[in-house]
């Protein structure tokens, strides 16, 4: 059942409601504009008043601002209510590398209509990131995919195995000789640093701020860098801080774990709702574990030629466990799969839809030499490799990927040869990383939302990034996929009543999600 209950907190440095808007500071106010045609496709013309974009210069290096500035592209959607305004709402959809100068046209799709009324929503690409002043690891798209394109995202074969490992060598030579300064300023905490200038910038006393995934690891740094300045932060799909800046490895040896339960639990539903699952006949376990094992000695073909590998497979079912409203078509895929490995079954396999392209969980599948935006940033390692301890030893990683496998058999290698491979052979940088203390002094709490069955993130995660801030609460949620605000009536009331009015919920809340998979 949804549950909507809110109690006040008591404490509360800051009036519920009240306008945070600040005095005069040091940082240049946003200089807002019109924005692109490209910037407006998909908001409607009558609303496209509400929309203003801007250029906004922030230091390379906070510590050295000598070394020059660059620039981050943002976006606003004006508060439809402006003289009941409170202030500003900053998004960062997670990533790393995630580009969040659009969210404020999908705010509208996510957030109550209180909050669009009472909030100015502001969405930005981070440093490095799209539209911002990018990361760039090499000079063409071309080149790019020379590299790029010889990575197998889970590579069994010795030779898969160097050419992938070699390929990540080649990467972190290239972000060394064309990065230039920039790759030595990208930590979160650069990021966060980066934001208090734009809350400043917007006008704003304290920031009010709502981050997904990584960006929930972006709002627990500001909050504990900037504890004055927080004023409303709300985090979904939490990632394990001190976990993730301690120790890369073990992190991503976990976050391995977590793509295992969201797996299980899919296949354990499927098995539940057997009318609606077609891949729900026999034991859905064993028969993915068969699927899998059998991609791990070459790929599958279908009847129509289209040929499945275990990258592809991987990847895509990863993907897919992110967002519940495809678990249907999964089950389907995985019923053909299945019966094309059991033609004496009689049955003939339907045309693969949701399994059959690569995937953006894999990153490097698919890069086009033909087109240069296909080509962006390299803000994902560049961050990643910059907060994450993980050592540079590249000759370790195959060992870890056999070792992860045997405790993860579906994702453990191919989360060993993303962020511990790229990471072995990264550029060395001597970026300032907020490691800790993560018990954060700011006046209010920050709320938390976290899935049981969240893949990226898992639910614990959520559990010890409430335990870590101290000041904090955790609202749980009955779901599948990856974050849920938008997805979840009962949470988006929550979120609203804690934005607006600074009202979190009484302990041990529990929301189920609007849909549950196969409903």
């Amino acid at each position: 059942m949804a549950i909507a209950a809110s109690a006040l907190v008591t404490g509360t440095a800051v009036v519920a409601g009240t306008p945070a808007v600040a005095q005069p500071s040091g940082a240049a106010p946003v200089s807002w504009g019109e924005c692109d045609e490209e910037a407006l496709s998909g908001v409607p013309v009558t609303q496209r008043y509400l929309y203003s974009c801007a250029s906004y210069p922030v230091p390379i290096d906070h510590d050295d601002p000598s070394k020059g500035t660059i620039d981050l592209a943002m976006m606003r959607r004006a508060a439809a209510n402006p003289d009941a305004k409170i202030g500003s709402l900053f998004l960062n959809p997670g990533g790393p590398g995630g580009a969040g100068f659009s969210m404020p046209v999908s705010a509208v799709d996510r957030f109550e209509p209180e909050v669009l009324n009472r909030f100015d929503i502001v969405g930005f690409d981070p440093r490095g990131v799209d539209r911002s002043t990018r990361l760039r690891c090499f000079e063409s798209a071309e080149q790019a995919n020379a590299v790029l394109g010889r990575i197998t995202s889970v590579p069994v074969t010795d030779e898969q195995i160097g050419t992938t490992m070699a390929a990540y060598q080649d990467y972190g030579e290239s972000c060394d000789q064309h990065a230039g300064e920039l790759l030595q300023h990208m930590s979160t905490k650069d990021v966060a640093r980066d934001l208090d200038l734009m809350r400043q910038g917007v006008g704003d006393e304290q920031l009010t701020y709502v981050g997904f995934s990584y960006g929930t690891l972006l709002g627990a740094t500001y909050v504990n860098v900037f504890p004055e300045h927080s004023r409303a932060i709300v985090l979904d799909g939490n990632v394990d801080p001190a976990l993730r800046l301690a120790d890369g490895v073990q992190y991503d040896r976990e976050r391995a774990g977590g793509f295992e339960l969201a797996l299980a639990a899919f296949l354990q539903r499927c098995a539940e709702t057997a009318d609606k699952c077609a891949f729900s006949e026999g034991d859905p376990r064993a028969k993915f574990d068969e699927i899998r094992d059998r991609l791990r000695e070459g790929p599958i073909t279908m009847p129509d030629g289209t040929e499945i590998t275990l990258s592809q497979f991987t990847d895509s079912v990863g993907g897919i466990l992110y967002n519940p409203e495809d678990f249907r078509q999964l089950a389907t895929d995985l019923q053909s799969l299945y019966q094309q490995l059991h033609p004496e079954q009689g049955f003939a396999p339907q045309l693969l839809r949701v399994l059959h392209n690569p995937t953006s969980i894999g990153r490097f599948d698919g890069l086009s030499d033909a087109a240069e935006e296909t080509y962006v940033d390299d803000t994902y390692f560049g961050v990643n490799c910059t907060d994450k301890p993980i050592p540079k030893e590249p000759e370790q990683v195959p060992g870890i990927a056999a070792q992860w496998e045997a405790e993860s058999p579906t994702f453990g290698r191919s989360q060993a040869f993303s962020d511990v491979a790229g990471c072995s052979t990264w550029p060395p940088v001597s970026a300032n990383v907020h490691r800790g203390p993560w018990q954060h002094q700011a006046a209010n709490p920050v709320l938390l939302f976290g899935n049981f069955y969240d893949p990226a993130t898992q639910y614990e995660f959520s559990r010890r990034m409430e335990q870590q801030l101290g000041n904090a609460r955790l609202v749980s949620v009955d779901s599948f996929g990856h974050c849920i605000l938008g997805d979840s009536s009962c949470a988006d009331k929550m979120t609203a009543d804690y934005l607006v009015n600074l009202k979190v919920p009484e302990p041990g809340q529990v929301c189920q999600p609007d849909k549950q998979p196969f409903d």
